[in-house]
């Protein structure tokens, strides 16, 4: 779902075809991949801020210890209720064991868990997923609906572009404060933007990650911010942009349907077509 440029292209070419790093397919659908797998602590939770343990179990069956850094992290962590509010993106502790802890808000209901992860010696980056089930009254919110703006606080954040089922497309999201453009957005772990997008219906995960980085000499720290994306299906999806602007993080939430590509190819049949029958 990537498509990197100059340093992007160079880090992360050997992963471009795994699931949910460019590949057709969305990553964090299974707890296992290539022979890993993330083991939580507990998969049963009660409610409120919350410290979470996991591993990730290699092939040997011991945790994983050494990772490849990605994006300046050995890990990121995506936790979202499965109704897709209360996402969280947040960059675990690990210790010398190969555990790793982190902190959570957790609200009731049915919650799903994502760790992005490159072992060391791994061909590339995966996505594994683990459900989670918070007790408490849970009161399963509808989906938003599909618009082109997010309002976080005095932030709006206005997102340009179509998403394509099976298709590169290109996405830009606006950054604004109090209705003036944000020309000054601060890189957050090598970019100033951060994209996820989750398929409604079973949580697909899609990390991506924007055109260029800081510091190339062409990317400007705002207030556009450019990915191109390919939804692996036709549907609905559930995009989170990360932006950091005067040290806080914060999140942009969109739901945007998939558009109808255009056929070339039965266009051009169509044309012949009628030509042929003009011609009669």
């Amino acid at each position: 779902m990537q498509n990197h440029t100059g340093h992007h292209q160079a880090s992360h070419g050997a992963h471009g075809g795994h699931a949910g790093h460019g590949g057709g397919q969305p990553g964090g659908l299974s707890v296992s991949e290539h022979g890993y797998t993330l083991e939580l602590d507990s998969t049963i939770r009660t409610a409120g801020v919350q410290p979470v343990s996991f591993r990730v179990i290699g092939p040997d069956g011991r945790p994983v210890t050494e990772f490849t850094p990605e994006h300046e992290k050995e890990l990121h962590f995506i936790a979202v209720r499965r109704d897709t509010a209360g996402f969280q993106h947040v960059h675990p502790v690990k210790d010398g064991e190969g555990t790793w802890s982190v902190e959570l808000a957790l609200e009731p209901g049915d919650w799903r868990f994502f760790a992005d992860v490159h072992p060391a010696g791994h061909g590339g980056t995966m996505t594994l997923g683990i459900d989670v089930a918070v007790a408490g009254a849970y009161d399963p919110q509808p989906l938003p609906e599909a618009t082109g703006t997010a309002r976080i606080g005095e932030y709006t954040v206005v997102l340009d572009g179509e998403l394509l089922a099976g298709e590169a497309s290109g996405l830009t999201l606006t950054v604004h404060r109090d209705g003036r453009p944000v020309t000054d957005l601060e890189p957050y772990l090598a970019a100033y933007g951060h994209l996820v997008a989750l398929r409604v219906g079973d949580l697909g995960y899609l990390h991506v990650h924007p055109e260029g980085e800081p510091g190339d000499g062409a990317t400007a720290p705002g207030p556009e911010i450019v990915f191109t994306a390919v939804a692996p299906s036709a549907g609905t999806y559930r995009l989170y942009l990360d932006f950091q602007h005067e040290g806080v993080v914060r999140t942009a939430e969109f739901t945007v349907p998939t558009a109808v590509a255009a056929a070339p190819a039965a266009q051009a049949h169509a044309g012949h077509h009628h030509g042929a029958h003009a011609h009669h």
